[in-house]
């Protein structure tokens, strides 16, 4: 069985910084692109970050460029979301997801649990 679990979330104020992790199994980890999506309360889920199987290529959201990193650790089947610099609008909570295939445009197919983030101004 397929099994994503994301932890790390928390309440941060304005200006600081998390570290999300996105443990996976059930499947073979490097194969499969896993992305980042949030989502705030009455707002439609939004996808965040995500990152190409073996050769690491990531691709964000406009809204965290330049202050969410997202990275891979193909030997403990684990993504991470490095965030800095976090903003109240960042407040969501916060899943991983698994594509279908090899690439983020694959499309997702397998949605974990997701951690709370609050960013207090």
């Amino acid at each position: 069985e397929v099994q994503l679990q994301a932890s790390g979330g928390g309440l941060v104020q304005a200006g600081g910084s998390l570290r999300l992790s996105c443990v996976a199994s059930g499947f073979t980890f490097d194969d499969y692109a896993i992305a980042w999506f949030r989502q705030a309360p009455g707002k439609e889920r939004e996808g965040v970050s995500c990152i190409s199987r073996s050769d690491g290529n990531t691709y964000y959201a406009d809204s965290v460029k330049g202050r969410f990193t997202m990275s891979r650790d193909n030997a403990k089947n684990t993504v991470y979301l490095q965030m800095t610099n976090l903003k109240p609008e960042d407040t969501a909570v916060y899943y991983c997801a698994k594509s279908s295939g090899s690439r983020c445009r694959d499309g997702m197919d397998w949605w974990g649990k997701g951690t709370l983030v609050t960013v207090s101004s």
